[in-house]
């Protein structure tokens, strides 16, 4: 995904989904977004999440933002599913 350093906070970055086929506490699923403070999930729909800004990007000291989203579902034991996404910051200001 890309984002614009210019961007405003809770700005719309990506947008991911979780499913479960389960039945129960099995089949519900609650996400988590790790990696930096700059990112948060936000829930869109039933099972689909936002990813958001949070803050000021500058892409001159952090170019590119490594995250994890974390599914995992309320079962005993819980499932988990672990996913790696890359936010690349553009350039807004070179001049």
């Amino acid at each position: 995904a890309y984002v614009s350093e210019a961007a405003a906070s809770e700005s719309f970055v990506a947008l991911v989904s979780a499913t479960d086929r389960d039945s129960g506490a099995n089949g519900q699923v609650r996400c988590s977004l790790r990696g930096h403070d700059h990112f948060a999930l936000q829930r869109a729909y039933e099972d689909s999440y936002m990813i958001v800004t949070t803050a000021a990007l500058d892409r001159e000291r952090i170019p590119e933002y490594n995250l994890t989203v974390v599914a995992e579902d309320l079962g005993s034991p819980p499932f988990k599913t672990v996913r790696q996404y890359t936010v690349r910051v553009s350039d807004e200001n070179d001049n």
